[in-house]
């Protein structure tokens, strides 16, 4: 059976060595965030199920763990040269394009930026590659926030015009935890760019927990507001960034251990910021009644669209453990209390060529919805609260870990066992790759796109 772990990587390890960050300047310890700590607010999540106590850890230890290696930025020799042409070809960039990699023989992470040209063609940014020991990442207009491999903090990063990055500030996210624990996974924003959430493993009595911060767009710099308590690793706790629907107040994610141990969760965006769980019901009575050789459908992916629709990838199976054909789609409604229902009939719902999905992502338009995984990549016609519909076969075969759309019509895929940069360029009437791609990354692990159309 294949393994269901998700292949974002991070590195567990948070072992002390010099900051060796030459793209930055000196640190500013006044900016690593030290205000007094608010009552920490939190809630917890009321559906858990027995697993295996080191089902779920080993899986996120697998999925979050990767040798992080970099390598230092080569000098240029002719830097007024290269900032002149990087600043006449701006113009035609759509988008920039961020990779946090593992370059061979090296012992730290970087930054690869690219800026994004209309046609999908890839051109480096000015410096790149930044030499920012980071994992997963997260853009506004104005900033990128990364989360620190070697250090409990979020790197928050200045975009300039030209895509390249000056560091801004630290925050150091575990210090609210009561044991000063917890390592970071995804970082995410809700649709505003107001507030950063940070998936922080093994915080709260070692739960996972969904920590919320307020952006001081001044500098970067974050303000913590409390958590969501989303229960132990080994009763299935939620462990992926969810994805906010159009009113920008509910937003929903999937777990799945082995179809063991699964669910389907929701959370809710205060207009503090402070995201807290809704109790959304068993997975069974939300999902589409399973083909009838299996007794559940197991869910891995969740994306929304603009309006109020959810798309969720199935697999069918016989929990515990026995997964029984192909990943398909269903979609799911949310309601005004963000109670989702399917109209969606089994017989309905599409297979994808994925044999499990690591991501699941939809166009900013909402008509669009790209698969990747186990088995490569492919995109399907979403059609709202109607069934999803088939549209491209596998664009690559390589491993998919992650994915990013631009507001441009580009998908970005990044593969890590393959060490490829896929740039797609896909609307509802024709697709096709873009020039250069695909483009040879070492050891990509995290990607994140900064759009500068509007959608």
């Amino acid at each position: 059976m294949v393994s269901n772990c998700l292949a974002i990587t991070v590195d567990l390890s948070l072992q002390t060595c010099a900051d060796n960050r030459t793209t930055r300047e000196p640190r500013d310890v006044s900016k690593i965030q030290e205000s007094n700590q608010p009552d920490r607010i939190f809630s917890i999540k009321g559906d858990s199920l027995p697993m295996n106590p080191k089902a779920l850890v080993v899986c996120l230890a697998a999925a979050f763990s990767a040798a992080a290696l970099a390598q230092s930025p080569s000098a240029d020799t002719d830097a007024n040269t290269d900032q002149s042409a990087h600043a006449a070809n701006r113009g035609a960039t759509v988008a920039y394009v961020y990779v946090s990699s593992n370059p061979r023989n090296s012992s730290t992470n970087e930054i690869v930026a690219y800026a994004a040209a209309r046609n999908g063609k890839l051109t480096p940014v000015f410096g790149s590659p930044f030499e920012e020991d980071v994992t997963s990442m997260a853009v506004t207009g104005s900033y990128l926030f990364a989360a620190a491999r070697q250090a409990p903090e979020i790197d928050s990063y200045r975009i300039e015009p030209d895509g390249s990055l000056h560091f801004s500030a630290a925050s150091d996210y575990s210090r609210y935890n009561p044991d000063d624990a917890g390592f970071a996974g995804p970082v995410f924003l809700d649709h505003t760019g107001a507030t950063l959430y940070v998936m922080e493993f093994e915080a709260y009595n070692d739960n996972n927990i969904y920590s919320s911060f307020a952006i001081d767009k001044s500098d970067g710099s974050l303000k913590y507001l409390g958590f969501a308590n989303e229960g132990a690793p080994s009763f299935a706790a939620a462990y992926l960034e969810p994805s906010f629907i159009g009113n920008n107040v509910y937003a929903y994610t999937a777990t799945n251990s082995d179809c063991m141990y699964f669910g389907i969760y929701g959370l809710k965006r205060e207009s503090s910021g402070l995201l807290r769980n809704i109790n959304l019901g068993p997975s069974a009575e939300m999902a589409p009644t399973p083909p009838s050789q299996d007794r559940a459908y197991c869910p891995q992916q969740a994306a929304a669209d603009p309006t109020n629709h959810v798309a969720i990838t199935l697999q069918p199976g016989n929990p515990p453990g026995a997964i029984d054909g192909l990943p398909q789609i269903a979609s799911f409604t949310a309601n005004e209390s963000g109670k989702l229902t399917s109209t969606n009939a089994s017989s309905d719902m599409p297979k994808t060529r994925v044999t499990f999905a690591n991501d699941l992502k939809m166009s900013p338009s909402g008509k669009l919805l790209a698969v990747g995984g186990y088995g490569g990549l492919q995109v399907f016609h979403f059609n709202g609260a109607k069934p999803v519909t088939h549209y491209t076969g596998l664009l690559t075969k390589n491993t998919i870990t992650q994915m990013f759309w631009d507001n441009d019509n580009h998908l970005y895929a990044i593969s890590q066992a393959a060490g490829k940069l896929f740039v797609f360029t896909i609307t509802p009437e024709g697709y096709s790759e873009a020039p250069g791609s695909p483009h040879a990354i070492g050891n990509p692990q995290n990607i994140i796109v900064r759009s500068l159309q509007l959608p």
